[in-house]
Protein backbone atom coordinates (compact mmCIF):
# COMPACT_ATOMS: atom_id res chain seq x y z
CA UNK A 1 0.00 0.00 0.00
CA UNK A 2 0.97 3.56 -1.18
CA UNK A 3 0.61 5.62 2.48
CA UNK A 4 1.14 9.16 2.42
CA UNK A 5 0.04 11.72 4.96
CA UNK A 6 -3.28 11.71 4.50
CA UNK A 7 -3.86 7.71 5.35
CA UNK A 8 -4.83 7.05 8.08
CA UNK A 9 -2.90 5.97 11.33
CA UNK A 10 -3.31 4.42 14.72
CA UNK A 11 -0.56 5.22 16.72
CA UNK A 12 -1.64 3.27 20.77
CA UNK A 13 -5.46 4.43 21.58
CA UNK A 14 -6.02 6.70 18.73
CA UNK A 15 -7.25 6.52 15.23
CA UNK A 16 -5.82 9.39 13.64
CA UNK A 17 -7.42 10.40 10.62
CA UNK A 18 -4.41 11.68 8.81
CA UNK A 19 -0.55 11.79 9.67
CA UNK A 20 0.02 15.67 10.07
CA UNK A 21 0.76 16.32 13.92
CA UNK A 22 1.20 19.87 15.36
CA UNK A 23 4.71 19.48 16.77
CA UNK A 24 5.32 20.92 20.49
CA UNK A 25 5.71 24.81 19.91
CA UNK A 26 6.70 26.75 22.72
CA UNK A 27 4.75 30.45 22.18
CA UNK A 28 5.71 32.09 25.83
CA UNK A 29 1.75 33.50 25.74
CA UNK A 30 1.19 31.95 29.31
CA UNK A 31 0.40 34.31 32.37
CA UNK A 32 3.65 34.70 35.00
CA UNK A 33 1.89 32.04 37.01
CA UNK A 34 2.22 28.99 34.10
CA UNK A 35 -1.83 29.39 33.36
CA UNK A 36 -3.03 29.47 29.62
CA UNK A 37 -5.23 31.69 28.57
CA UNK A 38 -8.43 32.11 26.20
CA UNK A 39 -6.55 33.04 23.21
CA UNK A 40 -4.53 29.12 23.30
CA UNK A 41 -7.65 27.48 23.25
CA UNK A 42 -7.90 29.34 20.39
CA UNK A 43 -5.12 28.90 18.67
CA UNK A 44 -5.23 25.17 19.41
CA UNK A 45 -8.26 24.75 18.19
CA UNK A 46 -7.94 26.53 14.53
CA UNK A 47 -5.24 23.56 14.14
CA UNK A 48 -7.33 20.66 15.62
CA UNK A 49 -7.23 19.43 11.56
CA UNK A 50 -4.36 17.82 12.58
CA UNK A 51 -4.32 13.94 13.02
CA UNK A 52 -2.32 14.86 16.60
CA UNK A 53 -1.58 18.26 17.71
CA UNK A 54 0.95 17.73 20.54
CA UNK A 55 1.42 20.58 23.48
CA UNK A 56 3.84 23.75 23.59
CA UNK A 57 6.55 22.22 26.23
CA UNK A 58 4.91 22.21 29.82
CA UNK A 59 6.69 22.03 32.77
CA UNK A 60 5.85 19.55 35.64
CA UNK A 61 7.04 21.94 38.50
CA UNK A 62 8.42 24.98 38.98
CA UNK A 63 11.69 24.26 39.20
CA UNK A 64 11.07 22.98 35.40
CA UNK A 65 10.96 26.24 33.95
CA UNK A 66 13.21 28.05 32.32
CA UNK A 67 11.79 30.64 30.01
CA UNK A 68 9.09 33.25 30.56
CA UNK A 69 5.95 32.73 30.19
CA UNK A 70 5.46 28.96 29.59
CA UNK A 71 2.72 26.77 30.98
CA UNK A 72 2.66 23.98 33.83
CA UNK A 73 0.66 21.78 34.34
CA UNK A 74 0.79 20.90 38.31
CA UNK A 75 -1.97 22.96 40.25
CA UNK A 76 -5.30 22.71 40.01
CA UNK A 77 -5.41 26.94 38.33
CA UNK A 78 -3.32 24.64 35.65
CA UNK A 79 -5.79 22.12 34.98
CA UNK A 80 -8.62 24.27 34.94
CA UNK A 81 -7.05 26.66 32.59
CA UNK A 82 -5.82 23.95 30.32
CA UNK A 83 -9.35 21.77 30.30
CA UNK A 84 -10.71 25.02 28.52
CA UNK A 85 -7.99 24.21 25.89
CA UNK A 86 -8.74 20.36 25.36
CA UNK A 87 -12.21 21.10 25.71
CA UNK A 88 -12.47 23.27 22.44
CA UNK A 89 -10.04 21.17 20.81
CA UNK A 90 -12.07 18.06 21.10
CA UNK A 91 -15.72 20.28 20.04
CA UNK A 92 -13.37 21.13 17.14
CA UNK A 93 -12.90 17.18 16.30
CA UNK A 94 -9.12 17.36 16.99
CA UNK A 95 -6.72 15.33 19.85
CA UNK A 96 -4.18 16.52 21.84
CA UNK A 97 -1.04 15.37 23.84
CA UNK A 98 0.29 17.29 26.44
CA UNK A 99 4.29 17.46 26.25
CA UNK A 100 5.73 17.40 30.00
CA UNK A 101 9.01 19.48 30.31
CA UNK A 102 11.41 19.59 32.66
CA UNK A 103 14.48 21.97 31.48
CA UNK A 104 17.20 20.94 34.24
CA UNK A 105 20.21 22.94 33.88
CA UNK A 106 18.86 25.27 30.97
CA UNK A 107 17.26 27.41 33.71
CA UNK A 108 18.07 30.42 35.97
CA UNK A 109 17.92 31.45 39.35
CA UNK A 110 15.09 34.13 38.71
CA UNK A 111 12.58 31.34 37.83
CA UNK A 112 13.58 28.06 40.58
CA UNK A 113 11.70 29.07 44.21
CA UNK A 114 14.13 30.73 46.65
CA UNK A 115 16.50 31.67 43.72
CA UNK A 116 18.13 28.52 44.24
CA UNK A 117 20.10 27.13 41.53
CA UNK A 118 18.68 25.01 39.00
CA UNK A 119 19.19 21.56 39.23
CA UNK A 120 20.69 18.66 36.38
CA UNK A 121 22.21 15.38 36.72
CA UNK A 122 25.77 16.82 36.80
CA UNK A 123 26.89 20.25 37.89
CA UNK A 124 27.98 21.32 34.23
CA UNK A 125 26.81 24.72 32.72
CA UNK A 126 25.47 24.96 29.06
CA UNK A 127 26.84 27.57 26.77
CA UNK A 128 24.94 31.17 26.20
CA UNK A 129 22.56 32.84 28.63
CA UNK A 130 19.03 32.67 29.84
CA UNK A 131 16.10 34.69 28.44
CA UNK A 132 14.22 35.85 31.72
CA UNK A 133 11.69 37.91 32.71
CA UNK A 134 14.30 40.63 33.61
CA UNK A 135 16.85 40.22 30.46
CA UNK A 136 19.41 37.63 29.48
CA UNK A 137 22.06 36.13 31.73
CA UNK A 138 24.98 33.68 31.31
CA UNK A 139 24.24 30.24 32.46
CA UNK A 140 25.75 29.44 36.00
CA UNK A 141 26.53 25.93 36.62
CA UNK A 142 23.34 23.92 37.48
CA UNK A 143 23.08 21.62 41.02
CA UNK A 144 24.19 17.81 40.74
CA UNK A 145 20.22 15.75 42.00
CA UNK A 146 21.31 14.47 45.01
CA UNK A 147 20.65 10.49 44.47
CA UNK A 148 17.74 10.97 47.50
CA UNK A 149 16.16 13.45 45.08
CA UNK A 150 16.04 11.87 41.68
CA UNK A 151 12.88 9.80 42.94
CA UNK A 152 10.83 12.87 43.71
CA UNK A 153 11.50 14.56 40.69
CA UNK A 154 10.39 11.42 38.57
CA UNK A 155 6.89 11.95 41.03
CA UNK A 156 6.79 15.05 39.56
CA UNK A 157 6.45 13.63 36.30
CA UNK A 158 3.48 11.15 37.53
CA UNK A 159 2.11 14.14 39.09
CA UNK A 160 2.53 16.06 35.91
CA UNK A 161 0.55 12.99 34.15
CA UNK A 162 -2.22 12.90 36.15
CA UNK A 163 -2.85 16.46 36.03
CA UNK A 164 -3.04 16.30 32.06
CA UNK A 165 -5.90 13.32 32.65
CA UNK A 166 -7.49 15.92 34.85
CA UNK A 167 -7.19 18.24 32.31
CA UNK A 168 -8.71 16.49 29.47
CA UNK A 169 -5.31 15.48 27.36
CA UNK A 170 -5.88 12.96 25.27
CA UNK A 171 -2.22 11.38 26.29
CA UNK A 172 1.07 12.85 27.26
CA UNK A 173 4.88 12.98 25.72
CA UNK A 174 7.72 13.01 27.74
CA UNK A 175 9.97 15.58 26.02
CA UNK A 176 13.66 13.28 26.79
CA UNK A 177 14.75 16.13 23.90
CA UNK A 178 16.65 18.82 22.91
CA UNK A 179 19.37 19.21 26.12
CA UNK A 180 16.71 19.04 29.00
CA UNK A 181 16.74 16.71 31.94
CA UNK A 182 16.16 13.56 30.63
CA UNK A 183 18.60 14.24 27.83
CA UNK A 184 20.97 15.82 29.97
CA UNK A 185 21.12 12.27 32.69
CA UNK A 186 21.00 10.13 29.19
CA UNK A 187 24.22 11.77 27.71
CA UNK A 188 27.95 11.47 28.94
CA UNK A 189 28.40 14.89 28.35
CA UNK A 190 26.39 16.00 30.97
CA UNK A 191 26.28 13.09 33.18
CA UNK A 192 29.29 12.54 35.00
CA UNK A 193 27.49 10.48 37.74
CA UNK A 194 29.17 7.88 39.66
CA UNK A 195 26.18 6.58 41.14
CA UNK A 196 22.69 4.30 40.38
CA UNK A 197 21.86 7.14 38.13
CA UNK A 198 25.30 7.71 35.98
CA UNK A 199 28.50 6.33 34.88
CA UNK A 200 27.40 3.32 32.30
CA UNK A 201 24.94 3.56 29.58
CA UNK A 202 22.30 1.65 31.14
CA UNK A 203 22.35 3.78 34.19
CA UNK A 204 22.43 7.41 32.52
CA UNK A 205 19.04 6.28 30.45
CA UNK A 206 17.09 5.12 34.13
CA UNK A 207 15.99 8.27 34.64
CA UNK A 208 14.51 8.48 31.49
CA UNK A 209 13.03 5.26 31.55
CA UNK A 210 11.94 5.49 34.97
CA UNK A 211 9.94 8.61 34.02
CA UNK A 212 8.13 7.03 30.97
CA UNK A 213 7.09 4.18 33.26
CA UNK A 214 5.89 6.72 35.93
CA UNK A 215 3.99 8.28 32.93
CA UNK A 216 2.87 4.86 31.81
CA UNK A 217 1.21 4.13 35.59
CA UNK A 218 -1.06 7.27 35.02
CA UNK A 219 -1.90 6.56 31.59
CA UNK A 220 -1.69 3.43 30.12
CA UNK A 221 1.55 2.64 27.57
CA UNK A 222 -0.96 3.55 24.77
CA UNK A 223 -1.61 6.93 25.63
CA UNK A 224 2.11 8.19 26.13
CA UNK A 225 5.03 9.24 23.74
CA UNK A 226 8.24 10.48 24.01
CA UNK A 227 10.36 13.08 22.41
CA UNK A 228 14.31 12.17 21.33
CA UNK A 229 16.92 14.46 19.28
CA UNK A 230 19.92 12.15 18.57
CA UNK A 231 21.23 14.56 16.76
CA UNK A 232 20.81 17.12 18.66
CA UNK A 233 23.34 19.89 20.00
CA UNK A 234 21.47 22.71 21.31
CA UNK A 235 21.66 23.58 25.12
CA UNK A 236 25.61 22.31 24.34
CA UNK A 237 24.17 18.68 24.36
CA UNK A 238 27.62 15.98 23.31
CA UNK A 239 27.70 12.30 23.76
CA UNK A 240 30.63 10.10 22.84
CA UNK A 241 28.87 7.91 20.60
CA UNK A 242 25.03 8.79 20.24
CA UNK A 243 24.17 5.63 17.35
CA UNK A 244 25.12 3.35 20.87
CA UNK A 245 23.22 5.79 23.63
CA UNK A 246 20.45 6.02 20.69
CA UNK A 247 19.90 2.74 19.43
CA UNK A 248 20.30 1.36 23.28
CA UNK A 249 17.27 3.60 24.93
CA UNK A 250 15.36 3.16 21.97
CA UNK A 251 15.24 -0.56 22.41
CA UNK A 252 14.69 -0.15 25.79
CA UNK A 253 11.46 2.19 25.23
CA UNK A 254 10.15 0.46 22.53
CA UNK A 255 9.63 -2.70 25.15
CA UNK A 256 7.45 -0.51 26.87
CA UNK A 257 4.97 -0.73 23.83
CA UNK A 258 4.43 3.44 23.88
CA UNK A 259 1.56 5.12 21.77
CA UNK A 260 4.68 6.61 19.80
CA UNK A 261 8.51 7.66 19.48
CA UNK A 262 8.76 11.22 17.95
CA UNK A 263 12.62 11.01 17.09
CA UNK A 264 14.10 13.97 15.75
CA UNK A 265 16.07 14.43 12.63
CA UNK A 266 18.90 17.42 12.73
CA UNK A 267 18.31 20.61 12.44
CA UNK A 268 20.22 23.39 10.82
CA UNK A 269 21.72 24.21 14.03
CA UNK A 270 23.10 20.31 14.44
CA UNK A 271 24.12 19.72 10.61
CA UNK A 272 26.22 23.19 11.11
CA UNK A 273 28.18 21.92 14.48
CA UNK A 274 28.92 18.68 12.68
CA UNK A 275 30.60 20.41 9.90
CA UNK A 276 32.33 22.63 12.57
CA UNK A 277 33.89 19.45 14.51
CA UNK A 278 33.77 17.18 12.00
CA UNK A 279 33.25 14.08 13.93
CA UNK A 280 29.45 14.98 15.00
CA UNK A 281 26.97 11.74 14.09
CA UNK A 282 24.07 13.20 12.19
CA UNK A 283 21.85 10.31 12.65
CA UNK A 284 18.86 10.06 10.36
CA UNK A 285 15.08 8.30 11.68
CA UNK A 286 15.61 5.61 9.34
CA UNK A 287 18.31 4.15 11.72
CA UNK A 288 16.18 3.20 14.49
CA UNK A 289 13.47 2.24 12.19
CA UNK A 290 14.54 -1.39 12.62
CA UNK A 291 14.92 -1.20 16.62
CA UNK A 292 11.26 0.10 16.97
CA UNK A 293 8.06 -1.50 16.51
CA UNK A 294 5.88 1.27 17.97
CA UNK A 295 4.98 4.46 15.56
CA UNK A 296 7.41 6.69 14.74
CA UNK A 297 6.90 10.38 14.59
CA UNK A 298 9.58 12.40 12.97
CA UNK A 299 9.79 16.18 12.27
CA UNK A 300 12.83 19.15 11.45
CA UNK A 301 12.31 21.24 8.57
CA UNK A 302 10.31 19.07 6.57
CA UNK A 303 7.94 19.61 3.38
CA UNK A 304 4.82 18.53 2.68
CA UNK A 305 7.08 16.03 -0.38
CA UNK A 306 9.53 15.17 1.86
CA UNK A 307 6.91 14.32 4.74
CA UNK A 308 5.73 11.89 2.09
CA UNK A 309 9.00 10.26 0.60
CA UNK A 310 10.21 9.28 4.05
CA UNK A 311 6.48 7.59 5.01
CA UNK A 312 6.32 5.72 1.67
CA UNK A 313 9.65 4.34 2.38
CA UNK A 314 8.75 3.58 5.52
CA UNK A 315 11.20 5.49 7.43
CA UNK A 316 8.67 7.16 9.62
CA UNK A 317 5.10 6.77 10.20
CA UNK A 318 3.86 10.35 10.47
CA UNK A 319 5.37 13.83 10.14
CA UNK A 320 5.00 16.95 12.89
CA UNK A 321 5.65 20.35 11.58
CA UNK A 322 6.01 22.93 13.56
CA UNK A 323 6.80 26.65 12.17
CA UNK A 324 4.66 25.76 8.93
CA UNK A 325 1.78 25.83 11.29
CA UNK A 326 2.69 28.49 13.54
CA UNK A 327 1.99 30.80 10.53
CA UNK A 328 -0.82 28.65 8.74
CA UNK A 329 -3.79 27.08 11.10
CA UNK A 330 -5.02 25.42 7.90
CA UNK A 331 -2.02 23.66 7.02
CA UNK A 332 -3.52 20.05 6.78
CA UNK A 333 -5.94 21.66 4.44
CA UNK A 334 -3.48 23.71 2.35
CA UNK A 335 -1.64 20.42 1.69
CA UNK A 336 -3.88 18.29 0.76
CA UNK A 337 -5.10 21.37 -1.50
CA UNK A 338 -1.71 22.50 -2.67
CA UNK A 339 -2.42 26.11 -1.60
CA UNK A 340 0.88 28.05 -0.88
CA UNK A 341 1.64 28.40 2.34
CA UNK A 342 1.93 31.67 4.62
CA UNK A 343 5.57 32.59 4.98
CA UNK A 344 6.37 32.76 9.41
CA UNK A 345 7.01 36.15 11.15
CA UNK A 346 9.89 35.04 13.59
CA UNK A 347 8.93 38.28 15.42
CA UNK A 348 5.91 36.96 16.57
CA UNK A 349 7.29 33.65 17.38
CA UNK A 350 7.96 34.48 21.54
CA UNK A 351 6.12 38.01 20.92
CA UNK A 352 3.01 37.50 23.45
CA UNK A 353 0.13 38.80 21.88
CA UNK A 354 -2.52 37.51 19.12
CA UNK A 355 -0.54 39.08 16.08
CA UNK A 356 1.30 36.00 14.58
CA UNK A 357 -0.61 33.87 17.00
CA UNK A 358 -4.07 33.55 16.12
CA UNK A 359 -4.19 36.73 13.99
CA UNK A 360 -2.30 37.64 10.84
CA UNK A 361 -1.85 40.32 8.84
Amino acid sequence: MNQDLFTPLRIGALELPNRIVMAPLTRCRATMEGCVVEMTARYYAARAEAGLLISEATQICAEGQGYPFTPGIYTDAHVKAWRAVTDRVHDSGGRIFCQLWHVGRVSHREFQPGGALPVSSSSIAPKGTSRTYTGSHPYEAPRALEESEIPGVIERYRHAAQCAKTAGFDGVELHGANGYLPDQFLRDGTNTRADAWGGTLEKRARFMLESMKALIGVWGADRVGVRLSPSGTSQTMRDSDPESTFGYVVRELDKMKPAYLHIMEALEGDVRHAREVGDWKLIPVSFFRAMCSAPIITNSGFTKEKADTYISRGDCDAVAFGVPFISNPDLVNKFRTGMTLRPPDPSTFYAGGERGYTVFD
